[in-house]
């Protein structure tokens, strides 16, 4: 019997892949302690492990934070994350010591597991509830403007609140340590190596264990094409894009489901059309398991599902992750992005879908990949049997060494022709020189990347 603690932010997306998880735990005989908030205790407590309320340590926050939050800061999140990592200090010592775990299952976003799990020394586990992000992967991720701003402005905050955690005895090496995925930590991602990008960078310490779902139901896909529209349980307050949903598929030939979440007052939408529901919620699997299209915020909790029901997408993304998320659906051909969400948009978008079966074909394939993937008994035996061996070599750290050297070759040689424009030619074209130079960096160090990636993932591990 092992001894499990497990830790989450107070998020469905981040929460709900971990139940089957903890239930698949509890149903081996394991001690299975699970540290969340009041909303999710129903939810846990289903799974059979113990519920642990953590609602005392969130702080009050101002109308400003509240509202950043809301939009998804990094900035704001991080901060609350540190600042309730130090106010569980004492708390978390003390279930330390009374509890004695033999391993820690946190969310990859939860400081205050990983954090805990380090200071104790108890082998750590990371649960990832988006794809896996390093230096590769991350590429996917590409931010705003209004993001960016966010992450730049931030920083200095950050690494204030991020200094005093030594005060409080917990060791990160820097900030980066908590929100990057890397190769010497145990982890579990709920996708399959075929969905993840650049899954061959990642060590053998990672397990893909596809979806983790309470469900058995198979896609059954109904004669009359149903639309199931979601922006998940986050940004989901957007009444006037439901109106342009409405409008988009009222006269089509199509049944509608549309999940709005309790933030919009459905009585607004005055009278609905015969084929057009609009729900607070609803059972998101079975839904999916009859829908032919699905509008959907790319979170990846509602992608994986819509995959596992082999439902395409129409996508609409609304952070970083969510963009990351969808452009992966575009490639593996299994959705159109929303470019124009007007109801003109949407209604293109949609026929799209409907019109060309390989939409179809290609999620039908990913929920085959998916439905062959471990799920939560392989993420239960990868908790169970942590810490894991590397198992060689690091792709990660060879591609950055190999960069590095890369970068310093084409430095020295662009100093060559450098000189020879200033000691020999005209001065004038030395500026143009360096600009060219300078310009041609990036371009030439991803082009490398790319190159002796390859060329890495090609030799078998040994």
């Amino acid at each position: 019997m092992k001894r499990v603690m497990i830790f989450c932010i107070p998020a469905h997306g981040h929460t709900n892949p971990i139940l089957p998880v903890a239930r698949e735990l509890v149903s081996r005989g394991d001690a299975v302690r699970f540290y969340s908030f009041g909303a999710f205790r129903e939810k846990i407590e289903r799974t059979g492990a113990q519920f642990i309320s953590c609602d005392g340590f969130l702080a009050e926050l101002s109308e400003q934070e509240t509202e950043k939050l809301k939009q998804v800061s990094t900035t704001e999140m991080s901060i609350q994350d540190i600042r309730i990592t130090i106010h569980m200090t004492e708390f978390l010592d003390s279930e330390y010591a009374a509890f004695r775990p033999d391993v820690v299952y946190a969310d990859s976003a939860c400081f205050w597991g990983k954090l805990s799990a380090w200071k104790h020394h108890v082998p750590l586990v990371v649960s990832t509830s988006t794809f896996a992000f390093n230096r590769l992967s991350s590429q996917y991720m590409k931010n705003s403007p209004g993001e960016m701003a966010d992450l730049l402005l931030g920083l200095p905050r950050v690494q204030k609140e991020f200094r005093r955690l030594r005060e409080y005895g917990y060791e990160a090496r820097s900030f980066l340590s908590l929100v990057q995925s890397d190769n010497a930590t145990d982890s579990v991602v709920y996708t399959s190596k075929r969905f993840q990008p650049y899954a061959e960078s990642f060590s053998d310490r990672y397990a893909f264990v596809g979806p983790s779902v309470f469900s058995d139901e198979k896609p059954e896909k109904q004669a009359r094409p149903l639309v199931y529209i979601s922006l998940g349980t986050v940004i989901n307050d957007r009444p006037d894009f439901y109106r342009n949903c409405i409008e988009a598929l009222r006269d089509e030939p199509a049944d509608v489901v549309i999940s709005c979440g309790n933030a919009v007052d459905i009585g607004t939408f005055g009278a609905l059309p015969d084929n057009v529901q609009v729900l607070p919620h609803v059972d998101q699997l079975a839904v999916l398991a009859r829908a032919s299209v699905f509008l959907t915020h790319c979170g990846m909790n509602s992608v994986s599902e819509s995959l596992y029901m082999a439902a395409p997408m129409v996508l609409y993304p609304q952070t970083n992750e969510q963009h990351a998320v969808a452009r992966r659906v575009s490639e593996i051909g299994a959705g159109v992005m929303l470019r124009d969400d007007s109801a003109a948009g949407i209604r293109a978008a949609v026929r799209t879908i409907l019109q060309n079966d390989d939409y179809a074909r290609a999620a039908a394939e990913c929920s085959a990949d998916f439905r062959s993937c471990t799920g939560a008994k392989g993420a239960a035996d990868h908790i169970e049997q942590a810490p894991h061996d590397s198992g060689g070599r690091d792709v990660i750290a060879a591609l950055s060494k190999a960069v590095t050297a890369e970068q310093i070759l084409y430095n020295v040689l662009a100093v060559v022709p450098g000189w020879i424009l200033f000691r020999f030619v005209d001065v004038r074209f030395l500026w143009i020189y360096i600009a060219a130079v300078v310009l041609l960096s990036a371009p030439v160090k991803n082009g490398f990347r790319r190159m002796y990636y390859r060329k890495l993932i090609s030799v078998p591990k040994k």
